[in-house]
């Protein structure tokens, strides 16, 4: 026997003998004509009588709930930023989740902005793509018991949320291994503001150090780091590679015999690059360069820039894999009555050897 045919609002409109428009508009009730009392008991009888069903709906702040989700950042001029939020959003679209992106400059007031607007914003999950300033981690904290938070941050950083970790202590010992396997004894370290809020970039430079502390050289090594009001501005697209440029330009002037120039980040390395070229220095073959991030510019030809590999687009993947686990176990069946479970999530960082670094140059013997 054929299963019972689905009551439509077609047949309801014929039953009741108006349109099918005016049941649409007098069952979801949204009048946005004036009809008779008449009308609408005539549409409602007959709907009963047919056994018709109205489909659930649900509000507006419930399908935002489940489909919000909001990324910090603290800087867009930078390519690393754009490849997490890449990984963030590849994830994000394939469970239908929508971003909003909070850029918020470095500026301790533009954050507060932000994380205040959350209480009202109501994502179901946050992502940091950096450490929240420390000023701030209370609210952050309050923020996770609430809702799903990750932060993509500086490893052996103590925070009581879920974290995807970037040990950058390492990243700067690999680099200096690099170097110092190559020969190179006296080099240069070419870096942002080196300030207490951005820990991540000391701790890159405390790495690179520590290595060549090890090999009796820590005094060879020359740290330039620009100004810390460069931070207080707002960060134009090329702000990181004219800190790499315009450093270089300075350590040049003052005829430091380095034989390597580090860049505390692949846009850095790119200033340092142009640097050396218009001081008609080679690359290698005068001065190796190095960056870290390997970023897509990094493996075009003519840069062919050697570089650390950390997976930052899989590092975004996962701050959004770690959300999404949240949100399912919230909704299971044994909601409420799980374990607290946070999730720490490390790649091993990896060498990208390329074009950019050789073997030190050794000075030519008088004649």
């Amino acid at each position: 026997m054929a299963g019972k045919k689905k009551v439509t609002s077609t047949d309801i409109a014929r039953a009741a003998g108006v349109s099918q428009s005016t049941v649409s508009m007098v069952l979801n009730r949204k009048y946005n004509v004036s009809f008779s009392k008449e009308t609408v008991e005539k549409v409602e009888a007959a709907a009963e009588e047919l056994g018709y069903v109205l489909p659930k709906r649900k509000g507006k702040k419930e399908n935002r709930r489940e489909k919000l989700l909001v990324v910090f950042c603290s800087n867009l001029t930078n390519p690393y930023y754009v490849m997490l939020l890449q990984g963030i959003e590849l994830r994000a679209k394939e469970q239908g989740y929508g971003l909003f992106v909070c850029n918020t400059q470095r500026d301790l007031k533009m954050e507060e902005r932000y994380l205040k607007m959350m209480w009202e914003l109501h994502p179901v999950g946050i992502i940091y793509t950096c450490n929240p300033s420390h000023c701030f981690m209370d609210t952050v904290e309050k923020l996770a018991g609430e809702i799903p938070v990750v932060i993509i941050n500086n490893q052996n950083e103590r925070l009581n949320v879920d974290a995807v970790e970037l040990d950058n202590s390492k990243l700067g010992r690999i680099m200096a291994r690099h170097l110092l396997e190559l020969g190179h004894r006296k080099v240069a370290y070419i870096a942002p503001p080196l300030t207490v809020r951005q820990k991540q970039r000391s701790k890159r430079v405390e790495g690179f150090l520590k290595e060549f502390e090890k090999a009796g050289l820590r005094d060879q090594v020359i740290i330039r780091a620009a100004a810390e009001e460069i931070d207080r501005d707002i960060a134009h697209i090329d702000s990181e590679y004219r800190i790499g440029y315009e450093l270089t330009r300075e350590l040049l002037a003052q005829k430091q015999d380095v034989t390597a120039i580090v860049g505390l980040n692949d846009m850095i390395a790119f200033g340092i690059l142009d640097a050396l070229q218009e001081a008609k220095l080679k690359v290698p073959g005068d001065v190796s360069v190095m960056g870290c991030d390997n970023t897509l510019f990094a493996s075009m030809h003519k840069m062919s820039l050697t570089t650390i590999e950390h997976f930052v687009i899989f590092k975004g993947r996962d701050a959004c894999d770690i959300i999404m686990k949240k949100i399912d176990s919230g909704r299971g069946k044994y909601a409420g009555a799980e374990p607290i479970s946070t999730y720490h999530v490390e790649y091993e960082p990896r060498l990208i050897v390329r074009g950019t670094t050789s073997y030190a140059r050794t000075k030519k013997k008088k004649n």
